[in-house]
């Protein structure tokens, strides 16, 4: 067998770097190595598929979320209360482009609303669910309305189907709803804003839902808030009742609204998908954030506490809401709610609370597919 002839390596000059080696014996040569693809990977298994930590969303995270930070807080506002003569209408709706945004978002109509929601927040500053509180006999109404609701759900159970979303059961508890919700007004108005129901029963009605889509959404709850505000402009609820407002109605009104979502499965109006705060809610994380003000144990980075979450969820509404979405939603909290995971970041819940405000005003009351179904009468002016 004849020997391998003898191979060389060239070096033409000395100031050329050795980048490379001999494939055959190992020296350094003037050549440098061969790329390789980053696809290729020889005598190697495949790499792993990489996941990303955040599942991606349906639309993509917004890209405004430094300005609207940058914004100021949003300040509490009397409420302008109305006098007679009274001029009742049926309200409709009014908005249909970004240039109706900003006239609604200039007006002072808007302005004494937000005002009316940031007063709310305020009165639940550092108080659980349960402390006493001012309970006027319309508060007292309210709440009892809302408990019939409830058991409304019972009596309509809901019927077998195959698709996930929008049991259509919803839509019988809905119809005995718009049957019965002037009646359900009149058992707290009084004989001179009786012809008021013409203008607060439409944004009743929109509060819990809307029956042919079978979804609900932040733009729900708002029309929840613009029934309060009526009866605020209307004198109905005063300031020293803002307290039970919240911690009475609001929380009546919430666990309501989470028995509609899991009794007929109603689908998120609107999903901002995975980056959104919450599928279905918005005001309960600025009053739960408000109650957790000064708290002196629980920081915003205490949601990640079971034994917080279980033992404290019944007092304070942000705590509520961690736990119902760890209930319904699988898989790590950081994933499929990003937003509120970066939000328990947050050093104190007086940011929190601000930067929720701020959220509000913009990825809710200054959004057209939200907004464009907001109703517009006397007691809300255009």
């Amino acid at each position: 067998m004849e020997d391998e002839a003898p191979h060389t390596h060239s070096h033409p000059s000395t100031s050329i770097p050795v980048t490379g080696t001999c494939c055959k014996c190992g020296g350094a040569t003037t050549y440098a190595p061969p790329t390789q693809s980053p696809t290729s990977w020889p005598d190697l298994s495949s790499p792993p598929i990489y996941r990303p930590i955040r599942a991606p969303a349906l639309n993509h995270p917004p890209n405004n979320t430094q300005a609207i930070m940058l914004t100021p807080v949003p300040q509490s506002q009397k409420v302008l209360t109305i006098t007679s003569p009274f001029h009742f209408q049926i309200p409709s709706k009014k908005i249909t482009s970004p240039d109706d945004i900003r006239k609604f978002n200039d007006s002072p109509t808007s302005k004494n609303f937000l005002g009316f929601i940031v007063s709310l927040s305020e009165s639940i500053r550092g108080r659980k669910i349960s402390d006493p509180c001012h309970e006027s006999p319309t508060v007292s109404k309210i709440v009892s309305i809302i408990e019939n609701l409830t058991l409304w759900v019972d009596q309509i159970p809901p019927v077998q189907q195959s698709s996930r979303y929008g049991n259509i059961s919803y839509r019988t508890w809905h119809d005995r709803l718009t049957e019965n919700a002037e009646s359900l007004m009149l058992q707290f108005l009084p004989d001179d804003l009786k012809p008021s129901t013409i203008e607060i029963v439409p944004y009743f009605i929109d509060s819990f839902g809307n029956s042919s889509r079978i979804d609900y959404g932040t733009g729900h709850e708002t029309n929840f808030a613009a029934w309060l505000y009526c009866l605020a402009r209307m004198g109905l609820i005063m300031e020293e009742d803002y307290q039970a407002v919240v911690v009475r109605i609001f929380v009546k009104y919430l666990d309501l609204m989470r028995k509609l979502q899991l009794v007929y499965c109603l689908e998120p109006a609107g999903s901002h998908g995975v980056w959104g705060l919450d599928d279905y809610h918005f005001l309960p994380f600025i009053f739960g954030s408000s109650q957790l003000i000064d708290h002196k144990y629980m920081k915003p980075k205490s949601i990640h506490n079971e034994d917080i979450l279980d033992n404290f969820s019944s007092e304070y509404m942000y705590l509520s809401c961690i736990g119902f979405i760890k209930k319904v939603k699988k898989g790590p909290f950081a994933e499929h709610s990003p937003m509120l995971d970066d939000i328990s970041a947050v050093p104190n819940w007086k940011k929190v609370n601000g930067g929720m405000l701020k959220m509000y005003k913009a990825e809710v009351l200054e959004k057209v597919p939200i907004m464009q179904h907001f109703l517009f009468g006397w007691l809300i002016k255009w």
